[in-house]
Order: structure tokens, then C-alpha cells, then sequence
């Protein structure tokens, strides 16, 4: 199923830290804590919240993207696994 088939409560479910911003912003929307008075205070918030909110969606495109990537280049190059240990002992010291 592709993601745009799923509903947004399906969507949501993967990216928790989203999900609780967006309710951030639905609860400034409904003022349900009966706290912002002037329309400053409501832009002010809002501006607040929307950088938070864009944040978080970068933050979470930019995790998928790498895992994507990743798996890419596994798929790619199966010999490219990063998990193995390494062998070197370091540099050898010159010197006395």
C-alpha cells in the first residue's frame, strides 16, 4: 500500500514527534487552554510552532532519506556492510 492510500491517522503513527506537533498546533487552533487573547499572541505562537513543526519534518525526511540511502547502496554493493571490524591496529610510531 502506498503511503497516500494509508489515512493520515496511519501516517501519523510512524512519526510521533509530527503527530504531537500537529496537535500542538490543533490545540493553538482551538485555544483549548483559553490562553491567547490578542491576535499577536496567537501569530506569534503560531510562528513558533510552524518553525518547530518544519523542523521536525526535516529532521524526519533526512533520517528516512539516509536509511534509504543505506539500503541502496546495500543493495548496491553488498561488500559496502560497515558492521565488520576493522583489522588496523593504528599507525605505527617513528622515532625511538
Amino acid at each position: 500500500m502506498t503511503d497516500r492510500k494509508r489515512s493520515i491517522e496511519e501516517r501519523l503513527a510512524a512519526h510521533p514527534e509530527l503527530r504531537a506537533r500537529i496537535e500542538q498546533i490543533l490545540a493553538l487552533v482551538e485555544d483549548v487552554d483559553d490562553q491567547v487573547n490578542t491576535a499577536d499572541e496567537a501569530e506569534e505562537r503560531t510562528i513558533e510552532e510552524v518553525r518547530r513543526l518544519g523542523n521536525e519534518i526535516l529532521h524526519d525526511w533526512a533520517t528516512h532519506k539516509c536509511f534509504q540511502r543505506a539500503q541502496q547502496t546495500l543493495r548496491e554493493k553488498p561488500e559496502a556492510n560497515s558492521s565488520g571490524k576493522k583489522n588496523s591496529t593504528g599507525t605505527r610510531r617513528s622515532g625511538k
